[in-house]
């Protein structure tokens, strides 16, 4: 496959760390800062890590037209070499792990290895209303509940046993404020994704992180992606959807040291 020209970077991007190229991919309604945040120190204690906003969150205008996984992954190659980095691991969340196959794909040359948590190739029927659900309460404006809706889904067992109703509310109002301009956008993107041809394209190392309390993106999903790819490996960390918010320090554990034992 001829290498794909990239795009001029548009973006809103950051760099922190020095090191080994490490490029993050976030998900659907997220951000770098809000997927990534209680982690980013300890992925840039050892490496260069590159972020870019999909468009309509973090400091990324929303995009005038529909969006694309071959934009994205393209956008954010080109963020990554824009800031130096020749070649990069992804690291890729929900979305973003289709985003990530992606740019496996389209960009072999720079892409040596993807970590993918709450992975989907494709999404089943649960996902795909719960997305399209998704992108018309954020169309509508009816921010409350669109959050009131996702919260409990996005909470693992154990997390949303330990919250009491006032803690739950709070969430809840939190979650609707916080909600960014595009995350209609993306969840429409969700309805549309489908890189299951894509899966046995990749060939460079790769980790699967199953949230296997997950409620937004089954289980069943990441052993999808997770099998589809040659030499894969899977393993689970006990969190629903947003193990930065349940257990980051033990998903930091896993891709930090898939990362450093392919470095070594």
């Amino acid at each position: 496959m001829p290498e794909i020209a990239l795009p001029v970077p548009v973006f809103a991007r950051s760099v922190q760390g020095a090191g080994p190229g490490l490029l993050l991919a976030h998900g659907a309604g997220g951000s770098v800062a809000g997927n990534y945040g209680p982690i980013l120190d300890g992925l840039a204690a050892n490496r260069t890590v590159v972020g870019a906003d999909y468009p309509g969150t973090g400091a990324t205008p929303r995009s005038a037209a529909p969006l694309t996984l071959d934009g994205l992954a393209d956008q954010l190659v080109a963020a990554a070499v824009a800031e130096g980095l020749e070649t990069f691991a992804v690291v890729g969340y929900s979305l973003g792990t289709a985003v990530a196959i992606r740019a496996a794909v389209r960009h072999p040359e720079r892409v040596t290895a993807l970590v993918l948590t709450a992975p989907v190739a494709r999404p089943d029927a649960a996902l795909r209303r719960l997305a399209a659900r998704w992108r018309h309460l954020h169309t509508s404006g009816a921010h409350v509940p669109l959050a009131r809706y996702l919260t409990p889904l996005a909470l693992g067992t154990s997390a949303l046993a330990a919250m009491s109703s006032d803690e739950l509310d709070a969430l809840v109002r939190e979650t609707a404020r916080s909600l960014p301009p595009g995350g209609g956008d993306h969840a429409d993107l969700v309805v549309r994704t489908d890189v299951r041809e894509d899966l046995a394209r990749i060939a460079v190392p790769v980790l699967v992180i199953s949230t296997t309390e997950d409620f937004m993106v089954g289980p069943e999903l990441h052993h999808e992606v997770a099998e589809g790819i040659p030499g894969a490996r899977l393993v689970g960390i006990p969190t629903g959807h947003l193990p930065f918010a349940e257990r980051p320090e033990a998903w930091l554990a896993l891709i930090t040291d898939f990362l450093d034992h392919l470095e070594r």
